[in-house]
């Protein structure tokens, strides 16, 4: 019997947890068990080690990722040897929410539940990678232009929606200031907004994604009780990291990636054929391995010969050549795809990505477009690491997400008590995930999900070896 779907479903939650399980075996125990138990797996990861000289280098130019990153938020150096270190002893990254701000109830939850994991394995930090390619504006008025307070929407910044629906919050066209403004344009017009403006910098920021980033470590500082020090990387901390890589001659990425050429090409040809099979629509080629930032909007690049070019009208070209990549990432001319920030992020390095309902399928499918890459370069050490990886890619975006979810009321503003984080722990994940709309509302799930119950796709499909689970 087909079950009845509600309006805006393409697939129901049954469909999407059978989907889950079949590719994610080790998920079909934790259904019913309290959501701690998952939490606590979730963060659990090996000590970093590898015989790999490739993969031992990334991670060390990730470590110095970090230690910088934390700098920048205001850590002193020891803390940010701290991070560094935590990073090598326990490899995992929250990787699921968008630039959002904390309060968010889509962002919010899921640091929630990376609470739970990371006391759980009695964690100092917590790592975060949010992506800022995005632009300010996604449907039904959320995304990070948007926050809903008291069951209005306010726009965050009070941008004109010109501005929202073409540029990035991670272009540099500023100046942003916190606004919380109703369709009117009132600024802050009810208690929340009033209240959280009063809590937020209100400093001018010259991208959205910095007042975001800023906002963050206010929020989790003054209001979270826990000792845990929140560290969130973006799309310009991955650019540098890939500069580091490119600028060091004996780097996989410069050695091998682009400065061979062939590897790079190899992956992107890999990664149209994925999009012509059953896989189609997990990993798009958007555009090849970067974007163009010009004037606050992100524009496609495309590998014609040995040069990235950006389509007409603009005439960005650079050289496809380490050095020239390097420099143009470090004068914020470009920055890296979501591939690509994978690879410098996670791939390389074996760190295990928790990530959300489209994650969860495109990052092992950019796994196995990598080891085409390895393959073809001939690194075999660093493919046969990836081969061994334990659950690299885990979903971990939405998987607390309450239906009367209110994070003004469970993080105790206005002087209310907060709801304990163990009513939450002890919540079987069937339950806490709630209705999976995020999957069910999305048709590519609907794909998915028939694919596997025609056997189609299965965990021992090709393109599926490098998932780990």
């Amino acid at each position: 019997m087909t079950a009845i779907r509600k309006a805006g479903e393409h697939c129901s939650t049954a469909d999407v947890r059978r989907a889950l399980s079949a590719l994610m075996p080790h998920l079909t125990s934790y259904w019913e068990r309290p959501l701690r138990d998952y939490a606590s797996v979730a963060h659990d990861v090996k000590n970093f080690h590898s015989e790999s000289s490739a993969r031992r280098h990334a991670m060390e130019l990730l470590c110095r990722c970090v230690k910088r990153a934390a700098r920048r938020s205001g850590y002193d150096h020891d803390e940010a040897q701290s991070a560094s270190q935590q990073l090598m002893a326990s490899p995992v990254l929250q990787t699921g929410p968008h630039c959002l701000l904390l309060i968010e109830p889509d962002a919010f939850y899921t640091h929630l539940f990376s609470l739970l994991g990371l006391n759980a394995n009695s964690r100092e930090w917590y790592i975060t990678y949010h992506a800022s390619t995005v632009s300010f504006a996604e449907k039904a008025k959320k995304g990070p232009g948007w926050l809903w307070l008291e069951g209005e929407p306010l726009n965050v910044f009070g941008l004109p929606r010109g501005q929202m629906d073409s540029f990035s919050i991670c272009g540099s066209n500023g100046p942003y200031r916190f606004a919380f403004s109703n369709a009117k344009g009132d600024p802050a017009p009810n208690d929340s907004a009033a209240y959280l403006l009063s809590e937020l910098p209100s400093d001018e920021f010259s991208s959205a994604a910095d007042a975001i980033r800023a906002a963050n470590q206010t929020l989790w500082r003054g209001n979270l009780p826990s000792p845990i020090k929140l560290l969130q990387l973006d799309d310009f901390d991955i650019a540098d990291l890939v500069a580091d890589h490119l600028d060091d001659a004996g780097s996989w990425m410069s050695a091998r990636f682009i400065g061979g050429g062939k590897v790079a090409e190899s992956i992107l040809d890999a990664m149209d054929r994925l999009n012509i099979g059953s896989w189609q629509g997990w990993v798009r080629r958007t555009t090849d391995l970067f974007w163009r930032l010009e004037k606050g909007r992100i524009v496609p690049l495309r590998l014609q010969g040995n040069t990235l070019r950006a389509r007409t009208p603009s005439s960005f070209a650079v050289s496809f050549r380490p050095d020239r990549i390097a420099a143009a990432l470090r004068q914020r001319a470009i920055v890296p795809s979501l591939y690509t920030v994978f690879l410098v992020l996670s791939i390389l390095q074996g760190v295990r990505a928790l990530g959300g309902c489209r994650q969860t399928i495109y990052y092992p499918l950019m796994r196995y477009l990598t080891a085409i890459g390895l393959e073809r370069s001939g690194n075999f050490d660093l493919l046969s690491d990836l081969r061994g990886d334990d659950r690299p890619g885990l979903w971990g975006h939405r998987v607390l997400k309450p239906a009367d979810g209110y994070p003004f009321q469970d993080i105790g503003f206005f002087g209310e008590a907060p709801r304990p984080l163990s009513e939450y722990a002890e919540m079987p994940l069937v339950k806490s995930s709630g209705d999976l709309a995020s999957f069910t509302g999305d048709p590519i799930w609907e794909n998915l999900s028939e694919q596997i119950a025609n056997g189609v796709i299965t965990s021992g499909s090709t393109e599926w070896q490098l998932s780990g689970s």
